[in-house]
């Protein structure tokens, strides 16, 4: 019993009858370009497709025998591939239908059956892992001809059957002599194409094989022609299935498996079992940190055949600090099964498992604090970025969050029980010029320069609501430093005046205090309001005669950038006792120069005007000949 296709270009040109119905006509070398270029990603998809189709032939055989021998047997030589398995194979006339018909799959119904049939073969076909029929035509993506042996376990009478096709459009069936194939079961034998030679080598086939297959639910050995023994591909139950006699034996070998697999050792790993969905994995906690805008890329299997090892919609997005391999047999894949289908499954399940992953946080921060601080020792971000949108979570994991403060880097539970009142800075330059300074005089300041920190801080009052939060300001610190004695600084009353009559143009108060560390001989302090306030004048500058009289009547007396000098600091006492009223204004000036400077803000114009104006300055008075107090040179003496 032979049967050839037609090619193409047999297909007849004569238009068919109006109102007839027709079939469409497919050519294999166009569909081979479609698969190979546009909808798998790779060729080496066709091991899986191999797999796929013997796992599947078996599981129908055991749904008619549930006693049948269960066999795949995978082998590879140079240029040949062929597997075998015992399933339930095929008849004749299923041959012309299933292997030939491009979306035709032998796991749906037929007319005629039952409604007790069709029911049973819908329960059968929800284990198979195949759903859209292309099956070995696939194969054509690396194969020039496919020869397939079958013998129906349906029907113990009929006789094997072969199926030759080649790339070029054409097959042929015939019946082959009952002993060509005593048993029923399925051999597929591929012949390479010129040029795709490398996707058959057997070490490559053994490879993508156990890439492909290792939990797959029946036994699978491989061979590669060399007459050694056969070796197994399955690899089940799968590692996080397995009994282990201890907890910390379990670890062991969960992290032995994640370097095998993702090549890293996990800090830790989190059970992702959700039996209601039918997954089962693990997530391993990457040991290094890595950006939140990273989305990794995870491992899934369906039903044990590996689908994809690139998933990025699994987990939600802020679990950036884990990589997943789990299996499921709920969720849809795409339809070059390379990845998973974005539906409201697989919504549901990435909600339950970003769930779990808290789950394991809390148990953490309730059982087992050393492992906690050593996971957010690399990964604070990722929970903070988590806290900010989780009230349970932030109440949970606030307390253990690290923190830069003015006390050295703790988290806000070791800070607050020091700090009923908390200050914050809103960027890092500001925190590392006031830190000296607020931990001297008992000032508690957070640094929430960082990412989510300044956010975190914020909702700290709905978790505490006994603590103060309050961002920073001038006035603040000022106010917590020592205040220079009435009479020391009613003798300073001139000096200060030629220091605020310097410094009136930079939108700069200056204020004496007494300090430590005495080191630090001025400290420049703003805030917000005293920021657009400055930026507010800057503005008014450079505005036309409109926008003058508009950003004018917006002037108002809010707080204004102070230098403050500090008493206890010699070079400033020196500079507070000279007489020269110009030299004691560029002294000023180089003091709130350096002040800007140690602040790390950025300069205006006009502070880089003023700073090239003191530093001459103060170069010129150095210069000066020691008869020349008042400041003139001995040629303008002349």
């Amino acid at each position: 019993m032979t049967s050839v296709s037609p090619s193409p270009s047999e297909f007849p040109a004569a238009s068919p009858a109006e109102g007839a119905v027709n079939n469409f006509q497919v050519d294999l070398r166009g569909l081979v370009d479609l698969l190979s270029h546009h909808l798998y990603s790779s060729p080496r998809v066709y091991v899986r497709e191999l797999l796929q189709n013997a796992v599947d032939a078996v599981t129908a055989r055991h749904a008619l025998e549930p006693g049948a021998e269960v066999r795949i047997h995978l082998s590879a030589t140079a240029g040949r591939i062929t597997i075998e398995d015992s399933g339930i194979g095929l008849t004749a006339a299923e041959a012309h239908s299933l292997l030939a018909t491009i979306g035709r799959s032998s796991k749906r119904g037929g007319n005629g059956a039952s409604a007790a049939e069709l029911q049973g073969l819908e329960t059968t076909r929800r284990q198979f892992l195949g759903q859209f029929g292309i099956g070995l035509l696939a194969c054509f993506v690396v194969a020039r001809q496919i020869r397939v042996v079958t013998r129906s376990a349906r029907d113990p009478q009929a006789a094997p059957v072969e199926w030759l096709a080649t790339d070029d459009g054409s097959y042929t069936v015939r019946e082959l002599p009952h002993d060509a194939r005593p048993e029923p079961g399925t051999t597929v034998h591929l012949e390479a194409r010129p040029g795709s030679e490398e996707w058959t080598e057997p070490a490559r086939v053994e490879r993508l094989a156990r890439d492909y297959g290792s939990l797959l639910p029946h036994p699978i050995t491989f061979d590669d022609g060399t007459g050694s023994a056969p070796r197994p591909i399955t690899d089940r139950p799968a590692v996080w299935d397995r009994a282990h006699p201890t907890p910390t034996a379990r670890r062991v070998a969960l992290a032995g498996h994640c370097a095998q697999l993702f090549g890293f050792t996990p800090l830790d790993s989190i059970d992702l079992d959700l039996p209601v969905a039918g997954v089962r994995g693990v997530a391993y906690v990457l040991p290094e940190p890595t950006s939140p805008a990273h989305r990794a890329g995870h491992r899934v299997h369906l039903k044990g055949m590996l689908l994809t090892d690139q998933a990025d919609n699994l987990l939600p997005d802020w679990a950036f600090f884990v990589r997943a391999v789990l299996d499921t047999d709920t969720l849809r894949p795409t339809a070059s099964r390379e990845n998973l289908y974005d539906d409201e499954t697989l919504a549901a399940v990435r909600e339950a498992l970003g769930a779990r992953i808290r789950s394991w946080l809390a148990e953490l921060a309730a059982t087992e604090p050393e492992r906690l601080a050593a996971f957010l020792s690399v990964h604070h971000l990722g929970v903070k970025s988590l806290a900010r949108h989780d009230a349970e979570l932030l109440g949970l994991m606030l307390p253990w969050l690290p923190f830069e403060t003015s006390d050295g880097p703790m988290n806000l539970e070791e800070f607050t029980a020091a700090h009923a009142e908390i200050h914050f800075t809103r960027t890092v330059e500001e925190f590392r010029q006031i830190a000296p300074i607020a931990a001297a005089h008992g000032l508690g300041v957070v640094n929430a320069g960082y990412t989510y920190d300044a956010d975190l801080l914020a909702l700290l009052p709905s978790v505490r609501p006994d603590l103060k939060v309050t961002e920073l300001d001038a006035g603040a610190v000022t106010d917590r430093l020592d205040p220079v004695p009435t009479a020391a600084e009613l003798s300073l009353a001139s000096f200060l005046s030629t220091a605020r009559t310097r410094l009136e143009p930079q939108s700069c108060d200056v204020v004496l205090r007494a300090f430590q560390p005495v080191a630090v001989p001025a400290l420049y302090l703003d805030d917000r309001q005293a920021r657009q306030e400055r930026d507010r004048t800057t503005a008014l500058e450079s505005a036309d005669s409109l926008w003058s009289g508009i950003l004018g009547s917006l002037r108002g007396s809010g707080p204004r950038a102070r230098l403050v000098l500090n008493h206890n600091n010699p070079l400033v006492r020196r500079i507070a006792g000279l007489t020269d009223p110009t030299l004691a204004g560029t002294a000023v000036e180089s003091l709130y120069g350096q002040a800007l400077l140690m602040s790390q803000r950025p300069l205006r114009a006009a502070d880089s005007a003023l700073l090239n104006r003191a530093f001459i300055g103060l170069l010129e008075w150095a210069t000066h000949s020691a008869d020349t107090p008042t400041g003139k040179s001995q040629e303008d003496e002349k």
